[in-house]
């Protein structure tokens, strides 16, 4: 069973400012993205990786992020589109038609654990489809133009992050569908849940943050600093 994790790194980063995109930034002596790939390469369900990147940054994918460090599964990378829906249509049309399940993970997500990335990918292999995510630990209300209107049982309530792993046919398939209809996916998962495919959820265990502001990037140089090279 071929297993390819997609790390997605087409974004512009316009949020969270700064000449260069977010996960081209420097942090514990390396490109932020470099320590995504890492993860990748540690974990023992990944057989290769492909990265989307935007077409401006292709070139420096290569030169900055990957062939400094080494990485022996990166087997190619390619150009993202527009948004990140097309980035990851891009990218899963790049996969030989052999594949059989494919990872999908952010860029800016450095922290996840190679722990998390083999489970999510163990569920996918038994379920065609699962996701890593992290239980509400705030009280959910729901608004409606500036007013409470609901308080949500937050026991049934989780956070969805990446990676999130797919059978290779069926996430091929909820993509192009889902563009075809102009589903706006906030994440991979939507795009199959509205075939009326149910989603298997994996419970994170470590830390596991999106980086989008300055205090976030913070928070990731600790902990890298912490793991790596204390």
């Amino acid at each position: 069973m071929s297993t390819i994790a997609l790390i997605v790194a087409g974004g512009s980063g316009e949020r969270f400012g700064g000449e260069i995109p977010k996960q081209y930034l420097m942090v514990a002596g390396r490109p932020l993205m470099s320590w995504t790939i890492a993860r990748f390469e540690e974990a023992e369900t990944i057989d290769r990786i492909v990265i989307v990147a935007g077409e401006d940054y292709l070139l420096h994918v290569n030169n900055s992020v990957v062939n400094p460090y080494d990485f022996k599964k990166v087997s190619k990378v390619v150009p993202g589109g527009a948004t990140r829906s097309e980035s990851v249509l891009r990218g899963i049309e790049s996969l030989p038609l052999a594949t059989s399940l494919v990872a999908i993970h952010d860029a800016v997500r450095p922290l996840v654990t190679p722990h998390d990335i083999d489970a999510v990918v163990r569920e996918a292999e038994k379920h065609r489809a699962a996701i890593l995510g992290t239980p509400a630990s705030d009280t959910v209300k729901r608004a409606r133009e500036g007013m409470v209107f609901a308080t949500l049982d937050r026991s049934n309530l989780f956070m969805a992050e990446t990676p999130q792993a797919f059978q290779y046919d069926l996430i091929k398939e909820a993509y192009i569908k889902g563009m075809e209809s102009g589903l706006n996916a906030t994440d991979d998962a939507v795009m199959v849940e509205a075939m009326g495919f149910m989603v298997r959820l994996v419970g994170s265990t470590g830390p596991n943050l999106k980086l989008t502001t300055a205090d976030d990037m913070a928070f990731i140089e600790i902990m890298l600093k912490r793991e790596y090279h204390d």
